[in-house]
């Protein structure tokens, strides 16, 4: 499976990061991007980001 984060739809909100630390980490122009691969997590975040920037598929 594979974990995306749509950078144009990222706000930086850091939900995911908060959630996932080990799928998630914010770069320093405030976006997330995947660092791990822990699915179960990372859908967790993907349902809880509020602009929907994350794919899991």
């Amino acid at each position: 499976m594979t974990i995306k984060v749509d950078q144009e739809k990222c706000v930086g909100c850091g939900m995911c990061a908060g959630l996932c630390p080990e799928v998630f980490a914010m770069t320093d122009d405030g976006k997330s991007k995947v660092i791990g691969d822990n699915i179960a997590c990372a859908k967790e975040a993907a349902d809880s980001c509020p602009v929907e920037a994350i794919s899991v598929s």
